[in-house]
């Protein structure tokens, strides 16, 4: 659905006239702001900006700035005392959302819709009004709302996600039978990345006395989806229940700011609907780890880590912000903090398979695959004590990319047949032992059989495509291996090794400025260890020397 939406505006060139420069004091203040709001230090900014209101209250310019800055920095309780003060036509998407946010929180349904409703974008009006007015129905105990969200439309923009909110309505309603088969039906064909919502429709099946649906919707290995399976069992409540038009409104910005993320949207939107999600749910915590991705994807590094570090560690998304923190922390050099943060759980008594893993990865991403290779052991061992059967395959796997990277291939490939015999039809895993065995001439035909068959079952991979180039370009047989290598690299253009791969078979072909065409291209994302390679070939041709394993 196409959006068009803009947070509240910063000055723009010519608001000199508006700016606080009454006093020198004000003026003083105001230079501090920009500084602090330049710097990326936004709580500080819009603390100087409020104060400066206190002597000029009908700025409402500033007070809009004040207020945006105020919320992408997580000061909400500040936005939301800005956002009062000014008219609501002047306020911005972000300032009106969070608005009707409070007042949901409020229960002031009908005040909230009306506002929505009068609102001057169409994502008011069309997709978060209808939300507001389904959930007033529910909170009636009708169940208007439910039928509201049947009889949508093809072209709402509500429709994308109205199996899901009825699902929460059915709930609410204490509809036992057909919330189950509605919370069944919203997690039919959905990816990975839909654990959140499996989270909250099993929190409010639990509520309804459906352990065992609630446990059925929490099927897989990522990591809060085992730690909400544990709590079940253990008999704790899940505190992520969608049981309000205020939870249920969050959730409903958490998917449109990471929809505005993926396009070209104003970024301080995204963000900003993200802290407003994080207020309508504060029980929620991965609307405070989406917060943190949009701070850090702004360069706002110290705000990204404050953000996440604001997660209790018994928080069902705990893990996920250590990730991210770590990820962080490793990027911008700060290694020995990124290895501190995680090695305290992974070295603690009878830690579980995803601490270990933790540290593994971490110590991967630092190039000490020896080190990794050898804690990815102890979470195998960690998995099979758990009786983790699920995990080990992928344990196995990464295992083996450790040990690859260090120039132990017998063992890499010893864990890859392990892996294998628990996962005999993986694609990732006959792929990865199939080009293992090509780069290194290993039985051929079994080589290029193997990744053969990942290939039928994964078509439209890159990496698998190319692998299949490469078997063929190995066996000589270059037209195919050609028309297959273009295919990889149209699927993945920034991925070097397909490139590097295309070219050396152009070159091989007798076609040598397509060839230089494609190791330019390889040249531009290779990472450094490479580039001498693709040089040489560029320089001088290709050559037995530095022809592509």
């Amino acid at each position: 659905m196409a959006i068009a939406l803009a947070a509240s505006a910063a000055f723009p060139a010519g608001a000199a006239a508006r700016q606080p420069v009454g006093t020198s004091s004000d003026l003083l203040t105001y230079v501090q702001a920009r500084t602090a709001e330049m710097e990326g230090d936004g709580a500080k900014s819009a603390r100087l900006y409020a104060s400066i209101l206190k002597s000029d209250p009908g700025n409402v310019m500033l007070a809009r700035r004040a207020m945006a800055i105020a919320l992408q920095a997580g000061d909400t309780p500040l936005a939301l005392s800005l956002a009062k003060r000014i008219p609501t036509e002047q306020l911005g998407f972000d300032g009106r959302t969070l608005l009707a946010v409070d007042l949901l929180k409020a229960r002031k349904y009908a005040d909230a819709l009306a506002m929505l409703k009068k609102a001057p974008t169409s994502t008011e009006t069309d997709l978060l009004a209808p939300l507001v007015e389904a959930w007033a129905d529910t909170m009636a105990g009708n169940g208007d709302g439910v039928a509201r969200m049947a009889a949508l439309p093809a072209d709402s923009m509500l429709k994308p996600v109205a199996t899901l909110q009825r699902a929460h309505m059915l709930i609410a309603l204490g509809k036992r039978n057909e919330a189950v088969a509605a919370a069944k039906a919203a997690v039919v064909g959905k990816p990975a990345g839909f654990t959140r919502q499996r989270i909250e429709l099993a929190a409010g099946l639990q509520r309804l006395g459906e352990r065992e649906a609630a446990l059925s919707i929490l099927a897989g290995d990522d990591g809060p989806l085992v730690r909400a399976r544990q709590a079940i069992e253990a008999g704790k409540a899940l505190p992520t229940a969608l049981d309000t038009p205020a939870k249920a409104m969050g959730e409903l910005l958490m998917s449109l700011a990471s929809d505005l993320a993926r396009g070209e949207a104003d970024q301080e939107l995204s963000l900003a609907l993200a802290r407003i999600a994080a207020y309508a749910d504060p029980d929620n915590n991965s609307a405070t780890i989406l917060s943190a991705l949009f701070l850090d994807g702004g360069g706002v590094t110290d705000g990204a880590l404050n953000t996440l570090r604001s997660i209790p560690p018994n928080d069902l998304f705990a893990g996920d912000a250590l990730d991210l923190e770590a990820r962080i922390l490793s990027r911008n050099g700060r290694d020995a903090e990124a290895l501190q943060r995680v090695e305290a759980l992974a070295n603690a008594a009878d830690a579980p398979v995803v601490d270990i893993t933790r540290l593994a990865d971490v110590l991967g991403e630092l190039d000490r695959h020896a080190e990794a290779a050898k804690v990815y052991g102890r979470a195998i061992d960690a998995a099979t004590a758990e009786g983790a059967q699920s995990s080990l395959w992928s344990l196995y796997l990464l295992r083996a990319s450790s040990l690859e990277e260090v120039d132990r291939w017998a063992d890499a490939k010893a864990d890859l047949k392990q892996a294998l015999a628990l996962e005999p039809e993986n694609p990732i895993l006959l792929n990865f032992l199939g080009y293992g065995k090509l780069e290194r001439g290993e039985d051929l035909d079994a080589a290029e059989a193997m990744i053969r068959k990942a290939s039928a079952m994964r078509p439209d991979d890159a990496s698998i495509t190319d692998s299949l180039g490469w078997a063929l370009y190995k066996r000589g047989n270059l037209p195919e291996a050609i028309d297959t290598l273009r295919r990889a690299a149209a699927g993945d253009p920034a991925q070097s090794d397909i490139h590097e791969h295309l070219g050396d078979a152009l070159f091989k072909a007798g076609r040598r400025i397509e060839a230089r065409f494609s190791w330019t291209a390889a040249l531009v994302t290779a990472p450094d260890k490479v580039k001498d390679r693709l040089q040489s070939k560029l320089d001088n041709g290709l050559n037995p020397a530095n022809a592509a394993p």
